[in-house]
């Protein structure tokens, strides 16, 4: 997508991605099941953690897994030849491009990009355009706001709120899960539905707090630590104890839960 990826594009942020993937297939994908046989659009792919989940769920189907960045298309073609998938073709586009054309497809997903977006309905409906009748458009975001830990402590909030701050100049949201609903309604699909999906995290479940808690959340918001330095958002001092303090949820006596969207409209 055209607008600026505020993570960045480091290995350690293509890892981060993975171990997300990872860690949430089922809570998350349990239900990316589509028809046989159908033509599917990935739209914004990054590095292919997602493409991996929704091919491997979809032998028969056959995707377009689309993004702007050369380099994370260059990692997610690594992931796919390596998990040996081959009904997944790459292609470097913009999909808020005026004039692009994909041809048609009968069903469309975007997985972590609209809250990257400054238009995300624009870029709804100009995917929509690529859809059949009929065929549907499936979102997935998370909400930063949806944060839930104990122990909790004023510092590590600051430091969360930071890269919801940084994501918003960028363009983005960070906090539009809660907005799915009304953002596909307003796209135009019919028969919108919206689930939430809860990741909760603690010691009777160390899978999840190494996999969500430490990999996933807590590596997202260190990757924001120079920009937010030197946007003047916390100093040096504070944020380090805003992640000492973050970190301690994941702890034997901590716990973490935070919320995913996941939504699906039909095309008219």
């Amino acid at each position: 997508m055209s607008q600026s990826y505020v993570h960045g594009y480091s290995d350690r942020e293509a890892q981060r991605l993975a171990d997300q993937a990872g860690t949430l297939t089922h809570l998350i994908h349990h239900d990316s099941v589509f028809p046989k046989n159908s033509r599917i659009l990935e739209a914004g792919c990054g590095t292919g953690a997602q493409t991996g989940i929704l091919a491997t769920l979809n032998p028969s189907c056959d995707f377009v897994s689309v993004d702007i960045s050369t380099k994370s298309l260059d990692s997610a073609r690594t992931r796919i030849h390596g998990m040996g998938l081959s009904n997944v073709i790459f292609q470097q586009v913009d999909i808020l491009s005026p004039n692009i054309s994909l041809g048609l497809f009968d069903h469309a997903v975007f997985c972590f990009v609209l809250e990257h977006l400054a238009d995300p309905v624009g870029a709804i409906r100009k995917v929509m355009q690529m859809v059949k009748p009929g065929g549907t458009i499936t979102a997935i975001e998370g909400d930063h706001g949806s944060v839930c830990f104990h122990p909790e402590s004023e510092k590590a909030l600051l430091t969360i709120q930071c890269q919801v701050i940084l994501q918003e100049r960028a363009g983005g949201d960070a906090c539009i899960g809660r907005k799915l609903y009304p953002i596909l309604v307003s796209s135009g699909l019919n028969h919108v539905t919206v689930s939430p999906r809860l990741v909760y995290a603690d010691a009777g479940r160390p899978e999840m707090v190494t996999g969500f808690t430490k990999n996933t959340f807590i590596a997202m918001i260190e990757g924001v630590r120079e920009p937010a330095i030197a946007a003047g958002l916390l100093t040096a001092e504070e944020w380090n104890k805003g992640i000492a303090d973050l970190s301690r949820s994941a702890l034997d006596d901590g716990t973490f839960s935070y919320t995913f969207y996941k939504g699906k409209g039909i095309v008219p």
